[in-house]
């Protein structure tokens, strides 16, 4: 059996028979090939047309008809034909062509890495590729194994319409040139391998400029509140591991920065930290910037492209508002996570990746797995350390210290000498809920630093509503209960009774602490 393999012409017909060229005109050919094979390999590093280049090389030198070289597929269940020099061929066999390497000739060879010489027609036909060898008249082959360093690389055959035109001479010059063709394979892989990191490298360069220049607002975590000190203190616990945190809290409060502190504080710090928002872009779209996309894949994808999961490859992936990855796309992500493995769209090869994920949403993710929004086990993959970040109406105290910040911040953009903030002002905006939290305040800082013509601050108090004289929902004292209670419900996996539950670890009635966990709004069922 055999398939499009390299094989001589009557140049090597058995001894007895008539002889074209002396002995050693076809020694010096038969050196000078590995001469110029040598010379080619150090001249061009394209893998496909070198081999091409090397395939037709030999044909000529061999006397054959067909030279054809052949490499593992990306299931490593077949051999393809990368390259392949049949001048004369009917169009049968073509490069590009796949052989399966269990049960077949040259997958043998590539197994056992011995050479193999047949004479196709003491074969019986019986496979399709049987019968398009025979289309193509071939009646004698060899197949010998590409090895560099110890490795099989693939599989070089030659293919002859003369019976029995490889010669025990024939195998071992041309195991000395299935030598230097497994060189070129070999170069060929490590410089598609450098090419491709130096474009993922230049990929994470820009991508890491943009959020230079884009939107890495904060300098620094503002604030001395417990609620913000108790976030913090869970940062610091969970960052050195690898493990999933999963922030939640509502928009506005910082949970990107949050993400980025956990980063920083990680053993990946010095790697990319790359985000994706999941509702910023559409659904159709967010399978490509997730995990790339090949060329071609879909109309538009005119070309590779790295998705941001294989950006944070060794570093930290922030996917900001999960809650709005579509449920098709759930499995595949859960897939990443818990295998460490995927595939671009439109291809069937399976990358490996070593990711920290931080998950961020301001959605009821519980809410959404029984409306069968949300795949549990997706759920609970990114279960593993919720952080839940308190709004700003839960840490007033913070408020003085977010305004005098901002106020700096844009005070020095717009060149403005603004020395001081009015207290009548201060307490205005120290009482405002702010329902859009952190983001609210900060874009109406700016508004009235736009405003301010001299050293002190002129705040728009009325665009606040009410003049700005609405109450906290929940002011300071009720912020820290709420924030104690959920921290030990949370160590008690929201037990309230009992020895070990909450009431006992605070010192008093279980039904004194019912009565407070009802007025701060606290369900311990869905801190367990």
């Amino acid at each position: 059996m055999m398939t499009s393999l390299l094989m001589p012409d009557n140049l090597l017909r058995p001894q007895g028979s008539s002889i074209l060229r002396p002995d050693l005109q076809r020694e010096n050919d038969r050196l000078k090939l590995l001469l110029d094979m040598t010379n080619t390999l150090v001249s061009n590093l394209e893998c496909r047309d070198l081999l091409r280049t090397i395939s037709a090389s030999i044909r000529q030198v061999m006397g054959c008809d067909a030279v054809g070289v052949w490499v593992p597929d990306a299931d490593e269940l077949h051999l393809r034909q990368l390259a392949m020099d049949f001048p004369e061929g009917r169009g049968f066999v073509r490069e590009g062509s796949l052989h399966p390497i269990e049960g077949s000739v040259i997958g043998n060879v590539f197994k056992t890495g011995k050479p193999i010489v047949l004479d196709v027609m003491s074969e019986e036909l019986t496979s399709e590729v049987d019968h398009e060898i025979h289309a193509e008249a071939i009646k004698s082959g060899c197949a010998l194994p590409l090895i560099s360093r110890g490795r099989t690389l693939g599989v070089l055959t030659l293919a002859s319409r003369v019976e029995n035109s490889f010669s025990p001479e024939d195998v071992a010059f041309l195991l000395q040139a299935a030598g230097q063709v497994a060189i070129a394979i070999e170069n060929g892989l490590a410089y598609r391998e450098i090419a491709e990191l130096k474009d993922k490298l230049a990929q994470e360069k820009l991508y890491l400029e943009d959020e230079i220049r884009g939107e890495m607002d904060f300098e620094g975590i503002v604030g001395q509140s417990s609620g913000l000190r108790n976030v913090l203190n869970l940062v610091e616990t969970v960052a050195p591991s690898n493990s999933t945190v999963l922030l939640l809290g509502e928009t506005g409060t910082g949970k990107e920065l949050i993400a980025r502190a956990v980063h920083e504080r990680s053993g990946r710090k010095e790697r990319t930290f790359v985000k994706l928002n999941c509702a910023a872009i559409p659904g159709g779209l967010l399978e490509s910037e997730l995990f790339g996309h090949e060329r071609g894949a879909f109309t538009g994808a005119i070309a590779q492209k790295s998705g941001r999961l294989e950006l944070a490859d060794q570093g930290t992936l922030f996917l900001d508002e999960v809650g709005d990855i579509p449920i098709e796309l759930q499995p595949k992500l859960l897939r990443a996570l818990q295998e460490r493995e995927f595939e671009r769209l439109g291809s069937n090869r399976t990358k490996k990746v070593d990711v920290r994920l931080v998950a961020a949403t301001n959605r009821n993710l519980e809410k959404m797995m029984e409306d069968r929004q949300f795949r549990s086990d997706l759920y609970y993959r990114l279960n593993v350390f919720p952080i839940r970040i308190p709004p700003l109406r839960e840490r007033p105290e913070d408020i003085p210290l977010l305004v005098r910040y901002f106020t700096q911040k844009y005070g020095r953009r717009m060149k403005k000498q603004i020395e001081s903030i009015p207290a009548a002002a201060q307490r205005k905006l120290s009482s405002w809920h702010w329902p859009g939290n952190i983001r609210e305040l900060e874009n109406f800082i700016e508004r009235s630093v736009i405003l301010t013509h001299g050293s002190a601050l002129q705040a728009p108090i009325a665009e606040l509503g009410n003049n700005g004289k609405n109450p906290p929902v929940v002011g300071a004292r009720e912020a820290n209960e709420r924030n104690e209670i959920l921290r030990i419900l949370k160590v008690t996996s929201g037990r309230v009774a009992g020895p070990d539950g909450a009431a006992a670890r605070m010192d008093i009635k279980r039904t004194t602490l019912i009565s407070r966990m009802k007025k701060l709004g606290i369900d311990p069922r869905k801190v367990a």
